[in-house]
């Protein structure tokens, strides 16, 4: 769905909230790759109004609880004291406005870039560690018999689970295989604990900061009984630290800073290796959930650049994933030099990468300016014509080098991507195991070649 009936909406609300309502300042929020957010608000003939927020599936995804789930624990986290938005009423199939639900609006920020940069919020940045800590702290202590019906999902069925997810989709990724490996060796070695809630997207992005700091988790469709430390783990993960890489927790401090604040506000000590454990697997997951994306943008089911370009941002969680697993072998990688190749055509000029050229620097001039979803989308679309450009110009001479790693390791004389499969199936099966050393060096020139295409500034260490 790519646009909302006003009149379906204005209906929706005075049905469930004793209208009637006629609907203002509709506008849908910028980002949102898996799920549609409007912004709207509800005017009654008296003048009063309510501000508020509907959110919509576009389709079905893997992993995702249905809309009356989330719907309830919203109602139950809230009962709890977690801060959330006060939800309004579930979207019936009468409605005709899809699979959704409509809650209050929350001033502040969620832009995480803004939160980590803008003078604003400056106060509020020293304290969201602990803030964060203390409301990931009240999600996991709320009782499991209030929540609605969630699955269980501990350490060994969240791997299975994406390396499930890893062969639906059919592509080789050796990177993901080694942190699966890794991974499944230590799950066993977890301290054990009863179940608990488990937000399951606890990052920086989807929380509404104002001046005064933290004013609401959201996003809770990812919500299931688990180990915690899942959420701590993935609130570290690189990723969502959005440039501010040296502040593992979020981009706002450090992880001993939200491992204390976590233990004063639970009562849990947490040791450091049980975070490492969920940071790698938050980043192998993030790295799965953009191939998944991209593949819901492949298939037609969502045609999206933003979905297409999370495809190439695989590469980055591949990178963070090596690090996390061998960091003593971490090398940054050195940001290429891309020349303009003359590559053999039958075509006037302009050349392929000069028309790729020029639309990019359309798009960079005339459309990113401004805000809001256009200017959002345009700069997306600005980074993969950059991609574009560059893999024109590194392609041959990457494919090329690429075979003959793999040659050298596999003994292969075949296309890249056969022995890649090859690589994967035979990290997975543990055949290479007496040659680590030299498959993490060869995973990561692969990956290293990844990154000089699809984001060649991304040479900062984890750590």
């Amino acid at each position: 769905m790519a646009s909302l009936d006003v009149h379906r909406l204005a209906a929706a609300c005075s049905r469930h909230l004793g209208g009637p309502y006629e609907i203002d300042e509709l506008r849908r929020l910028s980002g949102g790759a898996s799920r549609e957010t409007w912004a709207f608000r509800a005017q009654r003939p008296d003048g009063s109004a309510a501000d508020l927020v509907f959110r919509r599936d576009p389709g079905t995804t893997i992993g995702q609880t249905d809309r009356a789930t989330e719907y309830l624990l919203l109602q139950a986290a809230a009962a709890g004291g977690v801060a959330v938005p006060a939800v309004r009423f579930l979207v019936e199939d009468e409605d005709g406005l899809g699979s959704g639900f409509v809650m209050d609006r929350v001033d502040g920020e969620t832009i995480p870039r803004k939160i980590l940069r803008d003078h604003e919020y400056a106060t509020a940045r020293p304290q969201l560690v602990g803030q964060c800590a203390h409301a990931a702290a009240a999600i996991h202590a709320l009782p499991v018999d209030a929540l609605p019906r969630l699955a269980h999902q501990d350490a060994t069925t969240l791997i299975e689970q994406f390396r499930g997810i890893i062969d639906m989709l059919g592509e080789p990724h050796p990177a993901f295989e080694l942190g699966l490996r890794w991974l499944s060796e230590r799950a066993t070695e977890l301290p054990r604990s009863e179940p608990a809630l488990v937000h399951g997207d606890f990052r920086n992005g989807n929380f509404i900061v104002g001046p005064d700091g933290l004013r609401a988790v959201l996003d809770w469709e990812l919500a299931h009984l688990g180990d915690p430390i899942e959420d701590l783990g993935w609130f570290c993960v690189k990723s969502w630290r959005f440039g501010q890489v040296q502040n593992e927790a979020g981009g706002f401090g450090s992880a001993a800073a939200l491992l204390a604040a976590y233990e004063s506000a639970s009562g849990r000590a947490v040791a450091e290796e049980h975070l490492h454990f969920w940071e790698v697997f938050g980043t192998l997951k993030w790295g799965v959930i953009c191939e998944m994306q991209a593949s819901s943008h492949l298939q037609g089911l969502v045609r999206s650049v933003e979905l297409a370009a999370l495809g190439r941002r695989i590469a980055e969680m591949e990178w963070d994933l090596l690090d996390l697993l061998d960091p003593d072998g971490f090398e940054p990688p050195s940001r290429a030099v891309v020349e303009p190749t003359a590559a053999a055509s039958m075509h006037d000029r302009p050349t392929a990468t000069e028309l790729v050229e020029s639309v990019r620097e359309y798009l960079e001039r005339d459309v990113m300016t401004g805000d809001g979803r256009v200017a959002f989308h345009a700069r997306v679309a600005a980074r993969v014509l950059a991609m574009v450009e560059r893999e024109l110009a590194l392609g041959p001479q990457q494919y090329a080098a690429e075979h003959q790693r793999l040659l050298s390791l596999l003994g292969t004389d075949a296309p890249v991507r056969d022995q890649t499969v090859k690589l994967a199936r035979g990290i997975r099966a543990g055949e290479l195991d007496d040659r680590r050393t030299d498959v993490f060096a060869t995973v990561r020139a692969a990956v290293q070649a990844k990154l000089a295409v699809s984001n060649p500034d991304y040479a900062v260490p984890a750590r």
